[in-house]
């Protein structure tokens, strides 16, 4: 587990992955990470990085085969042997209660998951808009009825952040920390152009 405060300004970038998308209580937060953007220096800094565990013998077979077990390097045996829900619960707010906070795609994070039971962390927040939907705009991917579609994170980090400045090498891990500093990557290059502008520092 990474923890870490800071009180200089900042917004902080959470990243869930999960047994699915459902939300709870079907599927399961297994994996958390948060960093943060330092609005006065552009520092980008992974403060907070956890496992979530549970007892998987009481999993169904489609949790146990997800698609986060089959695609990174996240095992069944490492959350079965991680800090539990509480646990993680209680560290995360220790580092995000009372501070700026988004994601990239808040609706998936947030709304299906970590704004619900047993999670709950609504009103320990101050939630700012949602980093992907900011991206669309420069983004510019044509939709169906006339606007634009949400971008996926590597997609619009590969377009705002051609320098690389996470060293992902074109290959997002779709790891929690990982991908939460990617996204406030993302953040930094949409405040640069006037893209988000709702962040006050």
């Amino acid at each position: 587990m990474i923890r870490g405060t800071d009180i200089i300004p900042m917004i902080y970038v959470l990243d869930t992955e999960t047994t699915g998308l459902r939300g709870c209580p079907d599927d399961h937060v297994v994996d958390v990470g948060v960093a943060y953007l330092n609005t006065t220096t552009g520092e980008v800094k992974g403060v907070f990085s956890s496992i979530v565990g549970y007892d998987i013998s009481s999993w169904d077979s489609a949790h146990k085969n997800a698609w986060i077990f089959e695609n990174t390097d996240l095992t069944l045996e490492q959350v079965s042997n991680a800090p539990d829900q509480d646990s993680v619960r209680e560290g995360l707010i220790e580092i995000i209660g009372d501070r700026n906070v988004t994601s990239y795609n808040t609706a998936f994070d947030f709304g299906k998951f970590l704004f619900k039971d047993p999670w709950d962390i609504g009103s320990y927040i101050s939630e700012y808009p949602d980093i992907m939907i900011k991206a669309a705009s420069f983004c510019k991917i044509p939709g169906r009825y006339g606007d634009y579609k949400w971008p996926k994170l590597d997609h619009a980090y590969s377009l705002l952040c051609p320098e690389d400045p996470a060293n992902i090498h074109g290959k997002q891990d779709h790891r929690a920390l990982s991908d939460a500093i990617v996204a406030s990557y993302v953040l930094k290059a949409l405040i640069q152009r006037g893209l988000y502008p709702e962040f006050i520092s």
